[in-house]
């Protein structure tokens, strides 16, 4: 199943806000493990989802920079805090306030990557729309590849200048 198979429904559906949304991945982003909450939320039965890379939920209006950003920032080692849409199989999307930290072993090389994703405040969601609006409509109006995500990435780095923060700073101001 690629990225582009499943048509958004435009219906949010919840998890509970006790929930932990669990997945682990290879350096790749091919998902290695997903607990049975990530598995009921999503809709995925554990075959369907090991081995398949974990963009597998990505939702169409999630900005491609944010998730460069993500990438850029566990692949030098760093955690990242990030608000993400997601899509579940059924096209129905779920939003999580997700942690996402590099997994080492013990030489301090980087073999995998660790996500426990919450539920994000609504309020933090509600900020958070607009802004990824803006970053999708920069990237569509690039057109495709790299221009894109470069458009993506200078909107959002505009967006942390005018705001005066960080990404870390901004992710916990909402």
């Amino acid at each position: 199943m690629t990225l582009t198979s499943i048509a958004p429904t435009g219906v949010e559906t919840y998890f509970h806000m006790n929930d932990i949304i669990v997945s682990k991945t290879n350096c790749q982003g091919i998902i290695t493990y997903a607990n049975e909450v990530f598995l009921n939320v999503a809709g995925y039965s554990e075959g369907e989802v090991l081995g398949k890379p974990h963009n597998l939920i990505r939702h169409p209006d999630m900005p491609r920079c944010v998730f460069q950003f993500l990438w850029d920032s566990i692949k030098s080692g760093r955690e990242i805090f990030a608000y993400v849409i997601n899509l579940a199989k059924n096209g129905d999307h779920y939003w999580v306030h997700a942690h996402v930290t590099p997994t080492f072993d013990g030489e301090g090389r980087i073999i995998g990557y660790h996500s426990n994703r919450r539920v994000p405040e609504p309020t933090a969601v509600q900020k958070i729309i607009p802004i990824y609006h803006a970053l999708t409509q920069a990237e569509a109006a690039a057109g495709t590849g790299a221009p894109a995500l470069q458009a993506g990435m200078d909107r959002l780095n505009s967006t942390l200048r005018d705001a005066g923060m960080d990404y870390d700073e901004f992710v916990f101001s909402l």
